[in-house]
């Protein structure tokens, strides 16, 4: 895992080294083993190196024997040794053991088409000197990032927005469009970024560049089939020994790797059967790593001790106070690069640290598993509003309410028919095709109520879903509603927060690689062929998991209800340990100068959490989003360093 950068200038104008490496040191921590500089004519790459695969030869920028093909390459290609295998038998020959190699040939092999071959997580480009062309590409799920620009003629692409604005001429502004779908969806809609003039590879596409013309298409998409209901157990039976084929499978390529591997552990489903399968894939001692929180509310560390002890882990953990999250919340954002409405990358972000502490830079993890097989609350919550907007007379509806989210003590104390109109059960919504989201983004959305009155007048009311259902796939509104919800949550959320914000940026801030198994492209393709009856059994989120993961996993962990990932919010930046930095931002002045949020209103909102009143998850949300933009327009916008 790395960090990458280039600069593409119009014929004739020769590449800066000296701006390469000024755009590639803003990232240096994502590779902080080598960095590699290449220019040739008009287009320079550059590459900062965390060595994982061939420590001795695999360095990058990396060329072809006659330099006219040269490549820049973030992640990890984890079929590389039956790729190598199979270009090997095709004439090929090799100088290193790297699986950046693999798709150097592979693309000297197929071309553009070589995509099609990878299984991995990546962001790669290949400039081609003959052709005068840029080649560039993001793996299918998003969980390697790639930005790209363009400002005075050159063309510059990074892992991380810090490396464009590094260079001269970028402005740094803020897209107030940009803002308002993290304040919609928690994140952006690529290629959209927050940051106006920079834009996002979009997961599962890839751009190419020949003089200034700039093509992005699409060469995967996920797609769900209309799939019949499971006949009897034995297909049940049949059904689940797939899943789990596949799924040790996509562990054990992702145990490839030079150094030692690790994992987290977070005591739930997920993480467990990723830890069971990896001790039954390999012999070696296993460190597993977790967060322990100090507020009992949010602590699971009992689960994953339980876990750990009955997998014969060395178990890690690192302890969290709320002060900790307000400590550090400052360079979470530096590596955020966006605002986030939640504090729980904060903990994730001590987490990695703690595993690059102990000498390792993998650890496979459990995500993505919700997404693709049903595991989220939001799943239940979609299937008993639908249920309450067909039979609005039924009795049972306050009882179906009450079901979701027992972990949320003051949602559970609220009124039958407080809980009706907060999860709009009715049957107007039954047409909309984000009926499963409304209520989130609804909420979420609740934090507009706080911007300035300028920003309120550039915004277009009523836009704020279109972006999105313009690029719904063709066939969306045919697809089961367990099918609908999941593609949303794996096409916005998937890549846009959880592997980005609590995934990539947390881990690679400190040189730490995550693997995701769940995410093969193999385990997510048949995914969406397993019945949704097999995914969600009446309320039973991940039924079919659950099936593979008998006898691997303690019964406790089989048998727990879903409680995602949580950690402590507004009151991480009050008290007694108030930092220093929150005073500074809430400021009202400040606040006025930067103009996005109206000073009146954010002062009453941040009295009241002083005075221990949030009274919910707005207010927390509210609270996390305006003082992560504000960190964000003090470190990228007033200037570009990170907040000590």
């Amino acid at each position: 895992m790395c960090g990458i950068a280039g600069i593409v200038n119009p014929p004739g104008v020769e590449a800066d080294a000296a701006l390469l490496r000024l755009m590639i040191e803003k990232i240096r921590y994502r590779g902080p083993d080598h960095c590699g500089i290449y220019v040739r004519e008009e287009a320079g790459l550059a590459h900062a190196r965390l060595s994982i695969i061939d420590p001795a030869s695999g360095r990058q920028p990396m060329h072809n024997e006659d330099r006219s093909l040269c490549i820049t390459f973030n992640g990890e290609i984890f079929n590389y040794v039956e790729l190598r295998r199979e270009l090997l038998r095709r004439g090929h020959r090799f100088s290193t053991e790297s699986d950046t190699e693999v798709i150097l040939r592979l693309y000297e092999e197929k071309g553009e088409e070589c995509v099609h071959d990878l299984n991995g997580e990546w962001a790669f480009a290949i400039w081609n000197a003959v052709e005068h062309k840029l080649f560039a590409s993001r793996d299918r799920m998003g969980v390697r990032p790639l930005y790209y620009s363009s400002v005075d003629g050159a063309f510059l692409f990074a892992s991380e927005v810090k490396s464009i604005l590094a260079y001269p001429g970028v402005r740094r502004m803020i897209d107030l469009v940009g803002l308002d779908q993290i304040f919609t969806f928690w994140c952006n809609l690529p290629p959209r970024t927050v940051f106006h003039g920079i834009s996002e590879l979009p997961p599962g596409h890839v751009l190419t560049l020949r003089g200034r013309k700039i093509d992005v298409r699409s060469y995967w998409q996920l797609s769900y089939a209309s799939v019949a209901r499971v006949r009897d157990t034995a297909q049940e039976h049949e059904c689940a020994d797939r899943l789990m084929d596949l799924l040790i499978d996509a562990i054990r390529i992702r145990l490839r790797a030079d150094v030692p591997v690790g994992a987290y552990l977070s005591g739930g489903l997920d993480s467990s059967l990723v830890t069971a399968i990896i001790r039954r894939c390999t012999n070696a001692p296993l460190k597993t790593f977790s967060i322990a929180f100090e507020d009992p509310e949010f602590d699971e560390s009992g689960h994953h001790r339980e876990v750990s002890r009955f997998l014969g882990t060395e178990h890690h953990e690192v302890q969290v106070r709320d002060c900790d999250i307000g400590r550090v919340f400052p360079q979470v954002i530096w590596h955020t690069e966006k605002p986030i409405l939640r504090t729980a990358p904060a903990p994730l972000f001590l987490l990695s640290r703690l595993v690059r502490q102990n000498g390792y830079k993998v650890v496979l993890t459990g995500e993505g598993s919700d997404e693709i097989l049903g595991g989220y609350d939001i799943y239940k919550e979609a299937k008993i509003r639908r249920y309450c907007a067909i039979r609005p007379t039924s009795r049972i509806r306050p009882l179906l309410f009450k079901r979701l989210y027992p972990y949320l003590a003051k949602l559970q104390a609220q009124s039958p028919a407080y809980l009706q109109g907060f999860f709009r059960a009715s049957a107007e919504d039954l047409s909309n095709p984000f009926f499963s989201h409304l209520p989130r983004w609804e909420l979420t959305s609740r934090i507009k109520l706080f911007y300035s009155d300028d920003v309120r007048g550039e915004l277009q009311a009523g836009k704020r879903y279109e972006e999105l259902e313009a690029r719904l796939p063709d066939g969306f509104t045919q697809w089961d509603p367990l099918s609908q919800a999941q593609y949303l949550e794996a096409t916005v959320l998937l890549p846009g927060y959880v592997l980005s914000s609590q995934g990539d940026r947390m881990s690679m801030a400190h040189g730490v690689e995550g693997r995701v198994p769940f995410l093969d492209q193999r385990v997510v393709e048949f995914a969406t062929w397993i019945p949704s009856s097999l995914k969600m059994k009446a309320l039973d989120e991940k039924y079919i998991l659950k099936r593979c993961a008998k006898g691997l996993v303690p019964p406790s962990v089989r048998k727990r209800p879903k409680q995602p990932y949580r950690a402590p919010d507004g009151k991480s930046f009050f008290g007694s340990r108030e930092p220093e930095y929150v005073r500074a931002l809430f400021d009202p002045d400040r606040l006025r100068k930067h103009g996005l949020f109206h000073p009146v209103a954010v002062q009453k909102l941040i009295g009241k959490v002083r005075r221990g009143q949030v009274v919910g998850l707005k207010d927390n949300m509210a609270v996390v989003g305006i003082l992560s933009t504000e960190l964000l327009m003090d470190q990228f916008v007033d200037r570009l360093a990170e907040v000590e």
